[in-house]
């Protein structure tokens, strides 16, 4: 555990930064700045495509494709990560978590053209493909694509499963004493019957769930700002003085420095949206579209909802909470900043907030069960599929009751692992991405 933890401090403080970074900044200035598109991308995303590649009746749509990325990455991220990374890197935090999302839309742009532009039909005649299938068909680096495949398949146990599980655990039974069994066995139920419907269902489910919690959850945040907002003009100054100069927060007092705002919040930003790791490339290539560039810019507005947005509300909610109301962060750990901040929600703030994230880190267990079961497939062929998703619905029963400590260190790595046969795909095909 001890090992796992240095292993995990020095890979996602330095080295996965830079990495991911460059890459973010390489492919924006090599597709030359595909983020001035989101408006046309936000469109696409609604707009249904009059044919698919077969021919017929998208059974997948491109929407649909985009909702099952968000239900993986909208998740406790985004309220307990921005929180989190305000609580070690200051303001100034947020900052640079908006940045990550900003220019890793350009990466997750690349990843998911190539997702669809390498992708195979199965015998269900359902589009597969991801960073796993880039590597075979685009490379014809079947050990790598085999190994990415296998990483994908722990970290849907681990970040997509148990630890979301965990998650609902510690939210129900702060918040109205549930015992862990019963959260278990009702998540466990409600997720089974939605993802042994395979692609079709959990896209459907998404489809429906995702934008209804992702406006009430902004509608919530909006109505926070709106509260302080004699403060919010000011807030965003803080932020971006902060960003580079930390000793602006409250006269230098605060204690925090340059490189951990930086650190903490590109480190949130990036794993939040996933950019540069590849999942999104997998629900990307579900898609039955003809135009990998159209599903690339679709696919892309998941970094922009879910960073962009989502992260910076949740940021600036934080942030002007702690300048309207300092005395209501005295004594709250690094994880209870926006529960701070939501308490003075007109109506049931401390309510509304955990409802928030028992519903995110449902999705989050729908939308990851889809990446594990095409990492299943790749790897084993489907007629292991079953036994998998009986294995996943398992496993959310147990990470709603067992301590998760030393599962959350190996998701981290395996996450980090993750990046470096997906990054080298990026750039060795390259010449692919128009």
């Amino acid at each position: 555990m001890g090992l796992i933890s240095k292993i995990n401090t020095f890979l996602w403080s330095c080295p996965l930064l830079f990495v991911l970074m460059g890459t973010h900044l390489y492919f924006t200035m090599k597709l030359r700045f595909p983020q001035i598109h989101i408006i046309k991308a936000v469109k696409l995303s609604v707009t249904p495509e009059k044919q698919s590649a077969s021919g017929k009746n998208t059974p997948v749509s491109p929407f649909a494709a985009l909702a099952t990325t968000l239900a993986a990455t909208l998740g406790t991220g985004n309220i307990i990560g921005v929180s989190t990374a305000v609580a070690l890197g200051g303001p100034g935090a947020v900052f640079w978590c908006w940045l990550t999302g900003v220019l890793g839309m350009a990466t997750s742009y690349a990843e998911c053209y190539l997702g669809s532009l390498f992708k195979e039909k199965n015998r269900e005649k359902v589009f597969v493909g991801g960073p796993m299938y880039v590597l075979k068909n685009g490379l014809g680096k079947k050990g790598l694509a085999r190994f990415y495949a296998l990483c994908t398949l722990v970290a849907a146990f681990g970040v997509g499963c148990t630890t979301q599980a965990n998650s609902l655990t510690q939210t129900t039974s702060l918040t109205w004493g549930i015992s862990p069994h019963i959260v278990g066995i009702a998540a466990a139920v409600v997720s089974g019957m939605v993802l042994l419907g395979g692609i079709r269902s959990i896209s459907k489910v998404c489809m429906k769930l995702i934008p209804a919690l992702g406006f009430l959850y902004i509608a919530g945040c909006v109505i926070l700002l709106y509260l302080n907002r004699s403060v919010l003009v000011p807030g965003l100054c803080m932020i971006v003085r902060c960003a580079f100069d930390p000793s602006a927060m409250f006269g230098g007092a605060a204690g925090y420095s340059l490189t951990a705002a930086a650190r903490y919040g590109i480190a949130r930003g990036l794993y939040t949206n996933e950019a540069g790791i590849g999942t999104a490339a997998i629900a990307a290539a579900s898609s039955d579209t003809k135009d990998p560039s159209r599903q690339a810019f679709v696919s892309m507005t998941a970094v922009f909802w879910d960073t962009v947005v989502i992260c910076l509300l949740t940021g600036l909610v934080i942030v002007t909470n702690m300048m309207v109301h300092p005395e209501s962060v005295q004594g709250v750990n690094e994880t209870g900043l926006a529960a701070a901040a939501f308490r003075y929600l007109p109506v049931g703030g401390n309510t509304f907030l955990s409802l928030a994230l028992v519903a995110f880190a449902i999705t989050t267990l729908i939308g990851w069960s889809y990446f594990g079961e095409r990492a299943v497939e790749y790897l084993f062929g489907m007629r292991f599929i079953s036994f998998y998703k009986l294995c996943y619905i398992v496993m959310i029963y147990i990470g709603a009751v067992i301590p998760l400590g030393v599962v959350w260190q190996c998701t981290d790595l395996v996450n980090a692992v993750m990046v470096v046969p997906n990054v080298i795909a990026l750039f060795a095909l390259q010449k692919y991405i128009k």
